[in-house]
């Protein structure tokens, strides 16, 4: 099978490895069908994370089910599948909350080094019930595929901001887990959003959907329209050091800070004794991939969710290394690159 790796800064190639086995009698093999690219893939991509060896990239699929082990009853072979970023054991208490993260195993993301790949032809699910999920009626393949991660992620970073009522939120970032971020603050109660950004065409697709667009470094900006007080709450889907900063001065006393930004291996200083006089709650969130497809299937299903948009690039596999180029570039034209194999 096809399979994109990354072997060093900026080194994308289309390799080809032996077909992958079940992963048990719990496990199913998913023919891929169309994979995203993630911001959090750039990571590997532009060496913010250790790399010994070439890893095989990728955890946003859905594709189609071509074999499954004899423990598996959700799912059989044909049928057309989501499968989550994020993986658990499917049997432990934790899972039992449907939040991988709680695994008591351990969770694992595919396309980290200790699972496949999913900007792959094929691609190894362990734990079959728990990982996948039977593609709902009436859900594009891009509405399918932010809700493998990038929509989940959004709409848990919103539901850990502690958003109010008529409140108003700051998102940094207008990535796409920023965009998914700022359509769930949105539709969990936020009556005025502002959208963070250094490229205008993001900002300009946030204005479109009704956020109040502000060039970063936002802050004075965000003070000043809030009276000097600070946002309610406040997303980011950066997580640089400069945009932790920014945002736990941009947030109000007694405000929420959620953190879904993938930072690097550095650590970063935080103003604890800022945060402390300040009463700030900071939050840093995995998704809980599986626990949120109950909630956003259906509000997708009805058009009262709207995330059409986000996906503006769709290029064949064998091309994985001009779309991994045009992720990097961050460009407002080229917000999410859609693979397909």
């Amino acid at each position: 099978m096809r399979t994109v790796v990354v072997d060093g800064p900026r080194s994308i190639r289309v390799d080809t490895r032996p077909d992958p086995a079940l992963p048990g009698d719990d496990g199913a093999i998913i023919e891929v069908t169309a994979a995203g690219i993630c911001g959090s893939d750039l990571h590997f991509y532009e060496a913010d994370f250790p790399m010994p060896d070439p890893i095989a990239l990728g955890h946003e699929a859905i594709g189609t089910v071509v074999d499954v082990g004899t423990e598996v009853r959700t799912v059989r072979p044909g049928d057309r599948v989501m499968v989550s970023s994020v993986t658990g054991c499917g049997a432990c208490p934790g899972c039992a909350t449907r939040d991988p993260v709680m695994c008591y195993a351990g969770f694992q993301i595919f396309g980290g080094g200790l699972l496949g790949g999913a900007q792959a032809d094929l691609l190894a699910v362990p734990a079959a019930d728990f990982q996948l999920l039977k593609m709902p009626e009436g859900i594009t393949t891009e509405q399918a595929l932010l809700l493998t991660d990038n929509l989940p992620t959004g709409w848990a970073a919103a539901q850990r901001a502690d958003i109010p009522l008529g409140g108003t939120v700051a998102v940094f970032g207008l990535g796409a887990v920023g965009l998914c971020s700022l359509r769930s603050a949105q539709f969990q109660g936020a009556a005025t959003v502002f959208a963070v950004d250094r490229v205008d065409g993001r900002l300009n697709r946030a204005a479109e959907w009704g956020a109040t667009p502000i060039k970063a470094p936002a802050v004075e900006a965000i003070l000043a329209a809030t009276g000097g007080r600070g946002a309610d709450a406040v997303i980011d889907a950066v997580a640089t050091d400069a945009s932790l900063t920014d945002a736990l001065n941009a947030v109000r006393p007694g405000g929420t800070v959620s953190v879904v930004g993938v930072h690097d291996m550095n650590p970063f200083p935080l103003n604890a004794l800022g945060c402390l006089i300040r009463s700030i709650t900071l939050r840093m969130t995995t998704a809980p991939v599986q626990r949120t497809w109950a909630e956003l299937v259906p509000l997708l299903q009805s058009g009262r969710l709207d995330v059409d948009g986000i996906f503006t690039t769709s290029l064949p596999l064998d091309e994985a290394a001009k779309g991994y180029a045009a992720a990097e570039a961050r460009s407002g034209d080229d917000v999410k690159i859609l693979l397909t194999p």
